[in-house]
């Protein structure tokens, strides 16, 4: 039987939240672990529940190491790419192109964290 497409919206009832919250997360950090196994990659993964809680995934090293690395990585990236570059908008399915592209968003790092 097949499952009924999911209404992308606040769960109101705060029990639902969780638990879906709970399988969900657990979803996505057993997906990365497959990605990185089928694919060599190294995946890092931050999460942070309403309550503040965090949960974190690093499938190669620490966390710590994975987030200076990337911090290296964009900032050599940043400096050699000139601002007039007009990047193809990311195609979904039904477009032409492979529909994978890769979106950063920069949050400032504190190291206290773990």
């Amino acid at each position: 039987m097949a499952r009924g497409k999911v209404q992308l919206k606040r769960i109101e009832n705060p029990v639902h939240r969780q638990v879906t919250f709970c399988k969900r997360r657990a979803g996505l950090l057993k997906k990365a672990r497959e990605l990185s196994t089928l694919c060599d990659a190294d995946i890092g993964v931050i999460i942070f529940s309403t309550h503040g809680k965090l949960y974190d995934l690093s499938t190669n090293g620490t966390m710590q190491e994975l987030i200076e690395r990337y911090m290296k990585s964009s900032h050599g990236a940043q400096t050699e790419q000139p601002e007039n570059v007009n990047h193809p908008p990311a195609l979904g399915r039904s477009g032409q192109g492979s529909g994978c592209h890769m979106v950063t968003t920069r949050v400032p790092f504190s190291p206290g964290l773990k």
